[in-house]
């Protein structure tokens, strides 16, 4: 799951101790040697996918605090993840392997889909690839502690503007990253997560997750269909790159599977694109214009993320992803309605 429901916290001024002396006077940070930053990554990413751990997640963008429970377990090479949002409307998610079970109980609806096209919810599984060194220099900051444990934090600083820095807190013993904060070209804070709690190397629970996921069939569940494509088949191209994205998948789905069939346009068809840069996503929705739904042009922000949508010739594109604005037009500009 996209890491960006997972980093949101609070961000005291005492969070900013550990890396005080290293900031003091005029001398320059030292940038972390190319192999030295791969080994923190590869830590992190087998302490993410391959731990045991669970605890609880506080996250806040735009002056909005919200907390999740977070479970994750591995027993050999099944993988069994429980999410519990704790505040507002009860949503809960359960991941065996690929298949994510989405719950909303107040509504009696679950949605089950393939990991990587569900709505994002927190986790800690968001690993870096090493192709993101390419785009944000590494650079470690010194020590702090996070939920009462030992943590390294380390800085992914962007080469060019086209994506924001982003401050994280590993734990020292494992790797796992227990905090992490994407900071904005002013240096604000634009969004913030840490574990608040956290057990590290705890008792694999897979009945925890297994038990819901079998009691889903009293509930109304909605299976979507997600038809892999390219755009070319959907009669689109990309005119130039995004520097630095990569096409990463594309998919084809319903506008709202679980609007009534008679609903107009709510069965739609959306294209998705989804590009990275190894660390952050950009997400295209391609649609056709429904003059019911797509009223204007619009531009929003929460957090970190920024979207944008307008209308495209006879389709509604939205573009949205943790970047600045500018970089959602770029990727806008260049997508292009292919000539029959």
């Amino acid at each position: 799951m996209p890491w960006r429901f997972w980093r949101r916290a609070l961000v005291p001024l005492s969070m900013l101790v550990a890396v005080m002396p290293a900031l003091a006077g005029d001398t320059a940070l030292p940038t972390t040697a190319p192999n030295d930053a791969r080994a923190w990554l590869a830590r992190m990413h087998r302490a993410a996918v391959g731990g045991n751990y669970q605890g609880t997640m506080v996250i806040s963008a735009n002056g909005v605090m919200t907390s999740s429970s977070v479970a994750h377990f591995c027993v050999g090479d099944q993988v069994f993840e429980r999410i519990e949002v704790l505040d507002g409307k009860q949503r809960q998610v359960y991941r065996h392997n690929d298949l994510v079970h989405t719950v909303w109980p107040q509504a009696g609806l679950a949605v089950i889909e393939r990991r990587g096209v569900q709505i994002n919810l927190p986790s800690a599984t968001q690993s870096v690839e090493p192709r993101a060194l390419d785009h944000y220099e590494f650079r470690l900051e010194g020590q702090d502690r996070i939920a009462g444990r030992e943590a390294q934090v380390f800085v992914l600083q962007p080469r060019d503007a086209l994506r924001f820095t982003y401050r994280m807190w590993a734990d020292q013993r494992s790797g796992l990253m227990l905090r992490s904060d994407i900071i904005g070209p002013t240096q604000a804070v634009l969004e913030s997560a840490a574990f608040s709690e956290v057990e590290i190397g705890v008792r694999s629970q897979p009945d925890s997750v297994l038990q819901p996921i079998r009691e889903l069939e009293r509930l109304r569940v909605l299976r979507p269909t997600l038809l892999p494509t390219r755009l070319e088949d959907q009669g689109w191209t990309m005119a130039r790159n995004v520097a630095g994205f990569q096409l990463a998948r594309c998919v084809k789905r319903a506008v709202d599977p679980s609007a009534p069939a008679d609903v107009a346009g709510a069965r739609s068809e959306v294209t998705q694109a989804v590009f990275s840069d190894g660390l952050t996503h950009v997400s295209l929705f391609i649609e056709a214009f429904d003059a019911a739904r797509h009223r204007k042009d619009f531009m929003a922000q929460f957090g970190a993320t920024h979207s944008r949508a307008g209308r495209h010739g006879e389709f509604w594109v939205t573009a949205m992803g943790d970047v600045p604005p500018d970089t959602l037009k770029q990727f806008v500009d260049a997508l292009q309605r292919r000539r029959p």
